[in-house]
């Protein structure tokens, strides 16, 4: 494969958006990157005002391509998300599994055990989003409980079999304990689902947790005497926390007042929350013998609870860019670097030397490709 250049469009690297520069791709593996200049033999790509980006990072996928994690816990419905999301511009997910029987959950910590041991493309390991929560949201409230000691054996033997363990859990149903255990052995403790208060969620930060599950929701609100988990997040600055900028969850304004508030150096970062509907034409579908509808850019139970998202970081990077005024170099570091490097690899970065995992965005931010 001949060495290809490409040029005439915005070059974001996962950190700077440049403009006149090129990179250069052989045999899948970027070897140049820098000001644009002469390309010799080299066959060139004109992006037409296009962006190079990296690939996007997104660290919670529900479902994608039609089915749900939760539908078929087995290594062939990860390859089928996470297939339908590298159309999409995700080029590496965290599949997440809602909470579930114990049964489910079992094959799911297997199923991405076999999958990151195979190295299927674009898995990064996994979410466990409950059983431990307290909020149920769109979650079965049936399949919630607390942490029990078999629970915690189960949980830190996945932590070190599979190079990403994220589980999100409630205050309410772990201890500080299982919190630091958990952590000690490499798991990403992320809190959400949850109605605990602003001193508690400190107390299990400081214990161990380092994230917050998409941030504002099914969790205890930003008041004036009771800052909640929303506070909670945003003051402490070792915990980063995900985003659903799909202007359904959280409203344009409160996005803005969140980012500005953030202390580091935490920082928020966008996930796509995606379900079933993620890459089809799907109107709907079930959860956990639950209806959920496809309307508008909703997905929403028979209640209208927000179940999920309809919603491509793309689009989640516009919202933030058009709506809510953020810069498309810091919007686009929510989608690729941040969550990249809470991912503990060297994804969602163009470097020299490493695979050429990289995606073409429209310049008015409304479609992305893979590039490969």
């Amino acid at each position: 494969m001949s060495a290809v250049t490409y040029k005439g469009g915005p070059i974001f690297d996962g950190n700077t958006l440049h403009d006149g520069y090129t990179v250069t791709v052989d045999n899948g593996h970027v070897t140049a990157i820098g000001k644009e200049n002469n390309y010799g033999k080299h066959d060139f790509v004109n992006l037409n005002g296009d962006i190079l980006s990296p690939g996007y990072v997104d660290l919670q996928v529900n479902g994608g391509g039609g089915i749900m994690l939760n539908d078929a816990p087995t290594v062939q419905t990860l390859e089928r998300i996470a297939a339908a999301h590298r159309r999409l511009g995700s080029l590496h997910i965290l599949p997440t599994l809602i909470t579930a029987s114990p049964g489910i959950t079992k094959a799911a910590i297997d199923a991405a055990t076999d999958a990151c041991a195979r190295r299927i493309p674009g898995i990064l390991g996994l979410h466990l989003e409950g059983p431990h929560i307290a909020r149920a949201g769109a979650h079965d409230p049936a399949l919630i409980r607390r942490m029990e000691d078999h629970d915690l054996d189960q949980l830190l033997t996945a932590a070190k079999s599979l190079p990403l363990l994220k589980i999100t859990l409630a205050p309410e149903s772990v201890t500080p304990e299982q919190v630091a255990c958990l952590a000690a052995a490499g798991a990403r403790v992320s809190l959400g689902h949850t109605d605990a208060d602003f001193e508690t969620c400190l107390h299990y930060f400081k214990a161990g947790a380092t994230l917050a599950t998409h941030l504002f929701n099914a969790m205890s609100q930003l008041g004036s005497r009771s800052p909640g988990l929303v506070g909670a997040a945003l003051s402490c600055g070792k915990a980063s926390a995900g985003l659903i900028a799909d202007g359904h969850h959280v409203h344009p304004a409160t996005m803005r007042t969140a980012l500005v508030a953030k202390n580091g150096p935490g920082q928020i970062f966008l996930v796509s929350d995606a379900m079933a509907t993620a890459g089809s034409e799907l109107g709907s579908f079930m959860l956990n013998g639950r209806q959920v509808t496809r309307d508008a850019g909703r997905l929403t139970l028979s209640n209208g609870t927000l179940a999920g998202a309809d919603l491509t970081l793309t689009r989640a990077v516009s919202v933030l860019v058009n709506q809510v005024g953020e810069p498309l170099e810091s919007a686009l570091r929510r989608a690729t670097s941040i969550p990249g490097a809470l991912s503990a690899t060297d994804v969602g970065t163009i470097k020299i030397g490493a695979p050429a995992n990289l995606v073409r965005i429209s310049s008015d931010l409304t479609r992305c490709k893979p590039l490969a």
